[in-house]
């Protein structure tokens, strides 16, 4: 049979259990725990960020941008002789020209300049040479020119382009 324990034994061991449980000196905020904890929540924020963003929907649905639909409007056909020197035979240039508007609310305003329109047109046209419109250079210019000549007539309203129905030089 065993004997019993003494109670200095029973001390002694209860006093080794104590030293074991007990928390290390610093307590639970101890620089070693604060940065492991730190280092845990970084990891915790940071895995749970990049789960959200990489677990969007994967059958993302179209925006539909409806554009205002535009108006165009016909200039009335131009036809002007071209600048020429004194030997030079006389040149002709017709135009056909469409005004791009952003909304058919501008129909009756431009409508209502359309002489000043046409004066700006026709003042421009007959100071060209046939040679300011050849190639496509020439013809951007021109359909710039033109573009910037209709806003200016029809200011503080704005065309969105000048575009050519009929380009005819003879």
């Amino acid at each position: 049979m065993a004997s019993k324990p003494k109670k200095a034994e029973v001390e002694a061991v209860a006093a080794d259990d104590a030293a074991e449980a007990a928390p290390p000196p610093g307590g639970l905020l101890s620089r070693r725990n604060i940065i492991i904890a730190a280092g845990a929540l970084v990891l915790v924020v940071g895995g749970a960020t990049t789960y959200f963003m990489m677990s969007g929907s994967k059958e993302a649905k179209p925006v539909v941008v409806q554009a205002k639909p535009v108006v165009f409007l016909d200039v009335p056909e131009v036809l002007v002789n071209l600048s020429t020197m004194a030997n030079e035979r006389t040149q002709y240039l017709k135009v056909r020209v469409v005004l791009e508007l952003p909304d058919a609310a501008m129909t009756p305003q431009v409508q209502s300049t359309m002489p000043r329109v046409m004066d700006a047109f026709q003042t421009y046209l007959r100071e060209l040479r046939a040679s300011d419109l050849d190639g496509s250079a020439g013809l951007y210019r021109l359909k710039e020119e033109l573009t910037r000549r209709v806003n200016a007539a029809i200011a503080p309203s704005r065309v969105n382009a000048v575009l050519f129905k009929e380009i005819v030089v003879q």
